[in-house]
């Protein structure tokens, strides 16, 4: 059994395609088959079922899935490891990010990385929770941005930073004329506006509204934050909005963002890892960019301001 072999058949189970198996190894698919065929007589079983253009695993494939995914891991941290030991600032790490985060963070970390450690590659994949906890446990990612806290017992989290929720309210809403603060029973009666299914901010936003004993009124689901904001524009109706967020929609004639009187709603933002997956050089230093863009003070702030005007 050779280490090449694994790579396919992960390949393999990762993409359900032999087609797009061989793209992502690079070598052809004749050769990419013959080699699983190869693995499948040694082990003596059938690791696919190949039904037309479907392949799926069969139960012996899947028991193999799992020792594959932890031998090729574990070579991958080993690999690491001892470019960590020769204090080596190179290589890549493989980083997710959810949308509500990634616009507002990412570009100032990739440059403090890129200006700091030239030699060093961050990979990024944004994509809602689910899809980067599934990257997390099967390895494609080193670490992820996510709203805390995560529900999966092989990750642990690190918090980064605790941002505040705004309101966004049309400019026209008479709770602009008010100059204060406001609560979330002042709204309650308020036509709502909440990301998609599978966001988390959305999640968030409806266990802020949980423990306020508040039942929103939602009229209207959308999948960026820009859609919502148009739509509060427009006078739809109203939403909440990370601060983070905030300073793309500050000088917006159409809408308003209010704080919110205390307790403030907020969402909690951290670092999520595989339990006992070996961090990459390149991986630490993007940690260390966070940190410093997020704590050290005189650092670029990535929380935008709000206003009630």
């Amino acid at each position: 059994m050779e280490l090449h072999q694994l790579r396919y058949f992960q390949a393999v189970a990762r993409f359900r395609s032999f087609t797009r198996a061989a793209e992502h190894e690079r070598i052809s698919q004749p050769s990419l088959s013959q080699q699983i065929h190869k693995l499948e007589d040694e082990l003596g079983a059938r690791l696919f079922d190949r039904m037309g253009r479907r392949i799926r695993l069969t139960s012996f494939g899947e028991r193999f899935h799992e020792h594959a995914l932890r031998i090729l891991n574990n070579l991958e941290d080993a690999r690491r490891d001892v470019n960590a030991m020769l204090g080596l600032h190179t290589g890549a790490a493989y980083v997710g990010v959810i949308p509500t985060v990634a616009p507002y963070v990412l570009p100032q970390a990739l440059r403090h990385c890129s200006e700091s450690f030239a030699e060093i590659t961050i990979d990024v994949v944004e994509d809602l929770t689910h899809g980067l906890v599934k990257g997390l446990t099967e390895g494609d990612l080193d670490l992820a941005l996510l709203s805390l806290p995560v529900e999966a017992p092989e990750l642990i989290a690190e918090p980064l930073l605790r941002e505040r929720m705004l309101l966004a309210v049309p400019k026209s809403h008479a709770l602009c004329r008010k100059r204060r603060r406001v609560t979330l029973d002042e709204v309650a009666q308020e036509p709502f506006l909440l990301l998609k299914d599978g966001h988390c901010f959305r999640d968030d936003v409806l266990e802020v509204c949980k423990r306020a004993k508040l039942n929103p009124n939602v009229v209207f689901e959308g999948g960026q934050l820009d859609t919502l904001m148009a739509m509060v524009a427009a006078g739809a109706g109203v939403t909440l909005l990370p601060e983070m967020a905030s300073r793309r929609y500050q000088k917006d004639a159409d809408t308003a963002l209010i704080e919110f009187a205390p307790p403030q709603p907020s969402r909690t933002i951290g670092i999520v890892r595989a339990k006992g997956k070996f961090l990459t050089p390149a991986a630490k230093v993007f940690i260390d960019a966070l940190h410093q863009l997020t704590h050290a003070p005189g650092r670029v702030k990535i929380r935008g301001g709000s206003t009630n005007a």
